[in-house]
């Protein structure tokens, strides 16, 4: 095998890599053929210190099963706030993992809410049929309540996990698909603060 042969194995190898970590957002609710816009993630939940921490914005919308949700209305709580999409196979393979911990965590005082990032309406649905998350999604086919977060989470970063504390907060991030134990370790951490931080 030649060096420039050697060079683009390498390349396709490293964007099949990412590509596995995080799906682009695009247009139209389906990745287009070609786009390379993905914003690799490993996961991790990164937690922000206190003082470090800035207000999440004001978001509302309608959520895939017709009612609305705001963030508003979970004024004291701490939510965790998850970007997907159907057709994101990173979000299919955490769908249990966000499922499980917001059972385990709802006693105490936390919330989950999904965001469908530009996805088709109907496949958003069969998606929460499939998974039965436990928690409504807002439906953001626009992309705007992504771009309401930029410059906390890349607007086309899918997934990508928030945790925002009682006071309404961004507390940590996750890029990427979330590991159960991190992502469960995190919001006891952040549901467990002294809520005048």
């Amino acid at each position: 095998m030649s060096a420039a042969q050697s060079f683009k194995a390498l390349a396709l190898a490293l964007v099949l890599a990412i590509g596995v970590t995080a799906c682009a957002g695009s247009q139209g609710g389906q990745p287009q053929t070609g786009d390379t816009r993905f914003v690799a993630g490993d996961g991790k939940m990164q937690v922000f210190g206190a003082a470090d921490r800035k207000p999440a914005p004001e978001v509302s919308g309608p959520t895939l099963d017709g009612e609305n949700a705001s963030l508003a209305a979970y004024k004291g709580k701490v939510v965790v706030l998850n970007f997907w999409a159907s057709w994101c196979a990173p979000c299919v393979a955490e769908a249990p993992v966000l499922k499980d911990v917001a059972a385990k965590t709802k006693a105490q005082g936390v919330d989950f809410l999904g965001v469908a990032f530009k996805d088709d309406k109907a496949a958003a649905l069969a998606f929460e049929r499939n998974h039965k998350p436990g928690y409504p999604s807002l439906h953001d086919q626009p992309g705007k309540v992504a771009l309401a977060f930029q410059g906390t989470v890349p607007p086309a970063a899918i997934p990508s996990t928030l945790i925002i504390d009682r006071q309404g907060r961004i507390a940590a991030r996750a890029l990427g698909a979330v590991k159960y134990t991190d992502l469960l370790n995190t919001v006891n951490q952040i549901s467990g603060e002294d809520g005048r931080q």
